[in-house]
């Protein structure tokens, strides 16, 4: 019986290396196989419970991406601009992918994530949608584009100096440079004076 589990734990191991070998070649599937890794490495139970300060930066992360998913949805079918709608869909695309990779670490570290925009940005949304034209346009890239952009980055750079877990940190890590270009972005961009 002990050598039927020392085989299967040996087994299980090679597995480990042999796909741990493989992810250099595979670029495109490096988050498919550390989420295996990962898989594996809970289901062993060696990995410890997120502080609540990691699992507060994740579920942070979580709900950033959450509201800016829902406000770029938004802008995607109400503003008038195709600047901002260009805006609009690569924060839709980008938040939707990052939001992605939080939900798997997430589900890795056993942590229960928001669904939902938040109460303000639910606020936010409901004053945009009563706009139309150019008055949305400068609303969603005033609140959207430029301080919830603002606000995010501050939090992730502030969580970052703190996070324990290397997951966790990874993710925040990875953030960074793409708020910084979302804010970069918007604040670049010329939008029509108010009337």
């Amino acid at each position: 019986m002990q050598k039927r589990k020392n085989l299967k734990v040996l087994l299980i191991a090679s597995a480990v290396a042999a796909m741990f070998s493989t992810v250099g070649v595979q670029a495109q599937t490096t988050g498919a196989a550390q989420s295996d890794a990962s898989a594996q490495t809970s289901s062993t139970g060696s990995m410890a419970k997120l502080s609540s300060g990691d699992e507060k930066a994740l579920k942070d992360m979580a709900q950033a991406n959450i509201n800016e998913v829902a406000a770029g949805k938004l802008a995607l079918s109400k503003a008038k601009s195709s600047e901002v709608k260009a805006f609009a869909q690569k924060m839709v695309d980008d938040h939707g992918d990052a939001l992605t990779k939080v939900q798997t670490v997430a589900k890795q570290k056993d942590v229960t994530l928001p669904t939902a925009p938040d109460a303000k940005h639910k606020a936010m949304a409901d004053k945009l949608e009563k706009e139309s034209g150019d008055a949305f346009d400068r609303m969603y890239m005033e609140n959207a584009g430029t301080k919830d952009h603002k606000m995010v980055l501050s939090k992730l750079q502030s969580d970052a100096k703190n996070i324990k877990d290397p997951d966790v940190k990874a993710l925040a890590d990875a953030h960074v440079p793409v708020v910084e270009q979302h804010l970069k972005s918007a604040e670049q961009m010329k939008m029509p004076a108010n009337k």
